[in-house]
């Protein structure tokens, strides 16, 4: 499947009030040249309906969730749900499944092992009546152990508040067969005062989560960096702010670690749709 070597990661694409709005913004941004559109989980809901609506919009990108819940959206369903999106708008949806966290696993009444539950719900949509393709899935892994098995029964992973550095490793453990898609967030603003505030507002819950905290001590942060929203050295090292041609360096850092593609996440300073910095990053689309 073709997701080229950079694409759009939006929650607005999912959560703005206007679907006429995200229907004609998804419609520049294939225009733009971007190889997928990434909208995330948002706890649930239906993210396949949102999926649609962006197929719908486009005729070229791919459009990925980045990621799906496996503790709030059942194989089958969304098994049965790639089929059929894949029967209307060819093969341009990429599945992107993670295992969340403990709460999450403890609400929907199971047990958080992600290895075994991961590898059962990928079994699930193997045996779906219309399988999820190996090449149309892909695994939000931050681990080793994870990626190893994100590379085995998978397109490859979408890890999530990496740098470059993890990129290198990740690809050491994946081979040189798989994707390695990290979503990078950027923030298309020179100033450093301003550019780490906004992306402190939007990292710092992220940060305050357990998988996620873990995750960046294992990178090797401390927590003095997980504290107050992020250090600047957090911060500068996850998030990509500056000119385009900076954000573009950090996306040349991340193919040279090994990534095949870097899903750009622009934080902006209003609620509403980032046409803006959208706009100001479509060199960076190819």
């Amino acid at each position: 499947m073709y997701i080229g070597k950079t694409g759009i990661w939006s929650p607005e694409l999912r959560l703005h009030h206007d679907p006429v709005e995200i229907h004609e913004a998804a419609a520049e941004l294939d225009q733009h040249g971007w190889g997928a559109l990434w909208i995330p989980g948002l706890g649930g809901g239906d993210i396949l309906g949102d999926a649609e609506r962006l197929l719908r919009a486009t005729g070229n990108t791919t459009v990925a969730t980045g990621v799906l819940s496996i503790w709030r959206h059942p194989a089958a369903e969304m098994a049965e749900g790639h089929a059929r999106l894949r029967q209307e708008y060819g093969h341009r949806l990429l599945l992107g499944l993670g295992v969340s966290d403990a709460a999450a696993a403890q609400h929907a009444g199971g047990t958080h092992r992600p290895l075994a539950a991961l590898d059962s719900y990928l079994d699930a949509l193997d045996q779906a009546r219309e399988p999820v393709p190996v090449d149309e899935r892909v695994v939000a892994a931050m681990g080793p152990k994870l990626t190893e098995l994100a590379g085995r029964r998978s397109a490859g992973t979408h890890p999530f508040l990496v740098s470059p550095e993890f990129i290198a490793g990740a690809r050491a453990v994946l081979g040189s067969g798989p994707a390695l898609a990290p979503y990078q967030a950027v923030v298309v603003d020179a100033d450093p005062e301003r550019a780490r505030e906004a992306a402190r507002g939007f990292l710092s819950p992220f940060i305050r989560m357990g998988h996620y905290a873990k995750s960046l001590l294992r990178q090797g942060f401390s927590e003095d960096d997980l504290s107050d929203g992020g250090s600047n050295r957090l911060i500068d090292a996850v998030v990509a702010w500056g000119d385009v041609d900076t954000i573009g360096e950090r996306i040349r850092a991340h193919h040279d670690a090994g990534a095949t593609h870097v899903a750009l996440h622009a934080i902006g300073r209003g609620h509403g749709l980032p046409l803006a910095e959208w706009r100001q990053l479509a060199p960076l689309a190819h």
